[in-house]
């Protein structure tokens, strides 16, 4: 691959990334996981304007289906240890040129959460790291796995009046890891958490329970379903275990996950995760924020019968990333979050 980098922020502990549909136009938002500001960018990775200064705290940013530049974002998560008073806010562009912020439900250690679609319904999906805590790295009270339908109107939601969440999975230690993956062309969650990895596909009906499926049962950080060898069946990744250093890929055999792959070297501190086509082949993506700091990706070889891997970078500590194609050029955007730097990678064959 040949791979140009460019700088386009520096960003205190930068985080998280997000696509967003503004005024027409492909842009996407970085937020920071401690207290400084959410950028709006071009799709060429051009600062277009701050969008909150602070408080921070941002793990998750998703924009409103059909909504003209609105989103929803957590606030508050500043770590692990401090996080109880996480919440998932509305923000939506306004007139004057700013953006309002509100409040729409309060919701402590919220870290990963989604919108999906199906059958005309949107639901919000919303995971807690832990349900509380009494001391620093106290992990007693398993996070859980929320769920409720976003109504079509979001403007009188606020601190008074919240939207009400329904727990559909409780007893989720470590409930870190999200993605979003598309299976037999259902939006489905794939989430992982110490008691393994799990699918969750939202109901048909709204009245109806979700489908809930256990992939694997190994304590997991991360995961993504990705058609690596282009077989016609999903294989499973995995970062392993909470914020660990293996990285395992799972192949479907005879109805049960079974390991095919386990990268050559630790990993440390796995994070940053991006599953699907990268220069035409189907790609993982990887980041880890300690030891060497890389970026790289796994393909399959066909001819070898094997995965290979391709470093992207070195010494930069991404804590997410975000892949689009513009121009016929693949991008990612990482949150380089260990050495402060938003970084866009054009990638070409």
């Amino acid at each position: 691959m040949k791979i140009n980098k460019k700088v386009i922020a520096n960003l205190t502990k930068c985080y998280s990334v997000a696509p967003l549909i503004y005024k027409g136009k492909n842009c996407f938002l970085v937020a920071a996981e401690k207290v400084d500001r959410c950028i709006l960018f071009d799709s060429e990775g051009n600062e277009i304007e701050t969008v909150w200064n602070e408080p921070g705290g941002v793990m998750s940013m998703v924009q409103v289906p059909g909504a003209k530049g609105q989103f929803l974002a957590t606030h508050k998560f500043y770590s692990p240890n401090d996080s109880k008073e996480a919440k998932i806010v509305i923000v939506t562009p306004e007139k004057d040129g700013r953006w309002g912020v509100k409040t729409l439900v309060n919701l402590p250690h919220v870290h990963r959460f989604d919108l999906i679609k199906r059958n005309g319904n949107i639901y919000l999906i919303a995971c807690t790291l832990k349900s509380g805590h009494e001391y620093k790295d106290d992990w007693s009270s398993p996070g859980k796995v929320y769920a409720a339908k976003l109504p079509n109107d979001l403007s009188n939601f606020n601190e008074e009046f919240q939207l009400q969440l329904k727990v559909i999975k409780d007893g989720m230690i470590k409930n870190h890891g999200y993605y979003k993956v598309v299976d037999g062309g259902v939006e489905t969650a794939v989430i992982s958490s110490d008691i393994g990895v799990f699918q969750f596909v939202p109901p048909l009906e709204e009245e109806a329970e979700w489908e809930i499926k256990q992939l694997i049962n190994t304590p997991s950080s991360d995961a993504v379903l990705v058609d690596i060898d282009s077989d016609g069946e999903m294989e499973l990744a995995v970062l392993a275990p909470f914020h660990g250093d293996t990285v395992r890929i799972y192949k479907k055999t005879e109805g049960t996950y079974k390991e095919m792959y386990v990268h050559h070297e630790p990993v440390e501190f796995t994070h940053a995760l991006y599953g699907g086509n990268l220069c035409g082949k189907p790609s993982i993506v990887i980041g880890h924020r300690q030891g060497e700091k890389s970026l790289f990706a796994l393909t399959y070889d066909a001819e070898k019968g094997k995965i290979q891997c391709e470093n992207i970078d070195t010494g930069c500590g991404p804590a997410n990333v975000y892949h689009y194609v513009k121009d016929h050029k693949d991008i990612i955007i990482a949150t380089n979050r260990e050495i402060d730097e938003v970084a866009m990678y054009t990638i070409e064959p």
